[in-house]
């Protein structure tokens, strides 16, 4: 790896890019780029095939040798840059900073992309907009190595700095696609793939149907729950039962319950 630039100015075009693409999703949209931070986020992306083009790093916090270590062994060109302790200040956006950034490639998130094995477990979420739920969910779904995740009429932005932090890196571990309700149903039906719908009325316990098979937990958002457009085509409509006063819970909390059941189904069959 070559020695490293230096940028010590905070009018330096790069540094404005990396401005731009944390702040604006119009320009990580255009450029398809966006930005990451944090060593374990850094690695993550790295072993997820991802394409980082520049690494920032402020040496006292990240020093080089310990770049230059991650680094070894890429087939890909990264471009490593020094930032002064002003412009880095300027570009992280951590209470505990870890002294690096990055600016990465996004990748293809069509329904085309996925390669799922046989009897595949997905997990739906339709129109979560919240950055926080979109990364818990992305968390859950890496703690229990799911197949992939689909994100139906999606309303924010999956590369979103948010999503990334509250995902701590799972963005980067899980097969993620993006289309329409519609589409994904088709791509489902298309698979075989059962549809398990998480919601409150006409609804059986989530824990007496089998998951067993290829199948997709669909969950909605909490305000108002799947659209019909899920809740009618499903093959199920399963329910938590709840016994205090309140009839709903987190998304991602949600999401994890019936996960865990359908895992505990599938390794109770495999035994």
């Amino acid at each position: 790896m070559q020695s490293p630039k230096k940028i010590s100015s905070l009018q330096n075009p790069l540094v404005r890019q990396v401005i731009q693409l944390k702040h604006k999703n119009r320009e990580r949209g255009k450029t398809g780029l966006f930005v990451l931070e944090g060593q374990r986020e850094l690695a993550m992306a790295l072993k997820g095939g991802f394409g980082i083009p520049t690494v920032l790093i402020y040496p006292e916090f990240f020093p080089l040798q310990e770049a230059e270590k991650l680094f070894k062994g890429l087939e890909q060109n990264i471009d490593l840059i020094e930032l002064t302790k002003e412009v880095y200040q300027k570009l992280a956006y951590r209470e505990k900073t870890e002294g690096v950034l990055a600016i990465a490639r996004t990748k293809d998130h069509s329904l085309n992309s996925l390669e799922l094995p046989e009897d595949p477990l997905i997990l739906i979420a339709e129109g979560v907009e919240k950055p926080g739920n979109l990364g818990a969910l992305l968390r859950t779904a890496d703690a229990a190595n799911l197949d992939a995740v689909i994100i139906a009429d999606p309303k924010g932005d999956l590369y979103n700095p948010n999503t990334i932090r509250s995902s701590v890196g799972c963005l980067f571990t899980v097969p993620v696609a993006a289309a329409s309700s519609q589409e994904v149903i088709a791509f489902l039906r298309q698979g075989g793939i059962k549809i398990y719908a998480a919601t409150l009325t006409h609804a059986v316990p989530y824990t007496s149907v089998d998951y067993t098979g290829g199948c997709a937990i669909a969950v909605g958002t909490e305000s108002t729950g799947l659209t019909e457009a899920w809740t009618a085509q499903a093959d199920a409509r399963v329910v938590i039962p709840m016994e205090g006063e309140i009839d709903s819970m987190n998304v991602s909390v949600s999401a994890a319950i019936l996960i865990f059941e359908a895992k505990r189904q599938r390794l109770s069959s495999a035994d």
